[in-house]
């Protein structure tokens, strides 16, 4: 009888994107993220945080979901689906939006691109990937559109940082003053026609990100041009650890975190996104039955005031120990210099200033509810 398999030989492989080799050749630090071998940190997650504030830093994103809706009623399945109201935007413009569940609990967070009239790209996450796209392709299945997930073809670069359109500006002919946040446009770049520039990011700094194909000649090009066009700016490759302490300072959701599918719209204080006017919407009945309802639970930021870290995960009590919540992101903030944390709290403990305890490694570490975000950038625009 032959032994039995090791466990790694039923393992799925992790997949890569085209710049897998290259994250190597700098020896980046590799981890298993949603079933992708990704980079976490480069040179250091400090670094490469203070790079991003500072200056500016690259990001490969290329793992993100990318859906496409083409049809007559790509818009009305989009408005179905999504609970912002995309019959606002124009050609060349995005918004932040979700999909939800009929409970009004996300199925994901989403950027939502409108590329023609009946055109519109979904950027989904990387780790919800094939469970979003399976969702949207169900629930869009009674309108004349088709929902493909086109993000294979292509490679995505983030440039994010003060000095990103210094860097981009050696790159492309678009005029990158006529690009608004959260709009679009196409031109060429790194000698790449028809190249899609957007101004979105997930950082809190202004920045770029760019789609180009994603073989890995064209890949690996792209790659050293920014590099190169950013070396007097003094960019850094930034991995997935950075980007992450990134957005908790700009007090951006992160799905299985601040978001998921037990928790809803109004909790994660997303509300603002959730347009209750539009058309019907998948989970709208039960956003208007929780909006009528008390809110049990709300996400507030924390402020530790005695020396500890609130991580993901660990208990918010009150001044007599009792358990009154729970930490969903936390760490040091680079730039801030200070111990910051995402928490979900009872609505009577969500003032600003109001003193609660996070339970860290058996002890209760002192923390104040703090305005969010944490960050917020200078305003400044090509």
């Amino acid at each position: 009888m032959s032994a039995p398999p090791s466990p790694e030989t039923n393992a799925v492989p992790l997949r890569k994107t085209s710049l897998n080799a290259m994250h190597r050749k700098l020896c980046a630090k590799m981890v298993d993220f949603g079933g992708w071998d990704m980079p976490v940190e480069y040179s250091g997650l400090i670094a490469e945080h203070m790079a991003v504030r500072t200056g500016v830093g690259v990001f490969d994103v290329s793992h993100m979901g990318d859906i496409l809706l083409r049809g007559p009623e790509a818009l009305k399945a989009t408005q179905h689906i999504s609970m912002n109201d995309a019959s606002k935007l124009q050609i060349g413009q995005a918004h932040y939006s979700a999909l939800l569940y009929p409970e009004g609990t996300f199925v994901d967070d989403v950027i939502v691109h409108k590329l023609g009239e009946n055109d519109y790209l979904l950027v989904i996450n990387a780790g919800t990937r094939e469970k979003d796209h399976g969702w949207v392709k169900k629930n869009v299945s009674q309108f004349h559109c088709h929902a493909d997930d086109i993000g294979d073809y292509y490679t995505q670069l983030a440039i994010q940082g003060p000095k990103a359109v210094d860097v981009m500006r050696k790159l492309t002919d678009v005029d990158l003053s006529t690009i608004k946040g959260y709009w679009f446009k196409y031109g060429t770049v790194c000698n790449i026609p028809n190249t899609m520039v957007a101004r979105t990011g997930y950082t809190g700094e202004d920045g770029f990100e760019i789609y180009v194909p994603s073989d890995v000649p064209t890949s690996e090009r792209v790659w050293n041009e920014v590099m190169g066009a950013g070396k007097e700016f003094g960019i850094i490759p930034c991995g997935l650890g950075a980007r992450n302490t990134l957005r908790l300072e700009s007090k951006m959701a992160l799905y299985g975190h601040e978001i998921s599918d037990s928790i809803n719209v109004w909790e994660a204080d997303l509300g603002r996104y959730a347009k209750m006017e539009k058309s019907d919407f998948i989970g709208r009945a039960a956003l208007e039955k929780a909006k009528a309802e008390s809110l049990k639970r709300i996400l507030v930021g924390l402020e530790m005031m005695d020396r500890g870290i609130g991580r993901d995960g660990y208990k918010v009590c009150d001044a007599t120990g009792n358990t009154i919540g729970e930490v969903t992101s936390g760490s040091p903030a680079p730039f801030l210099k200070k111990n910051i944390a995402l928490a979900y709290v009872p609505p009577s403990f969500s003032a600003i200033d109001t003193e609660v305890f996070v339970e860290v490694r058996n002890q209760k570490v002192k923390a104040k509810v703090v305005a969010t975000p944490f960050y917020k950038r200078p305003k400044k625009t090509a």
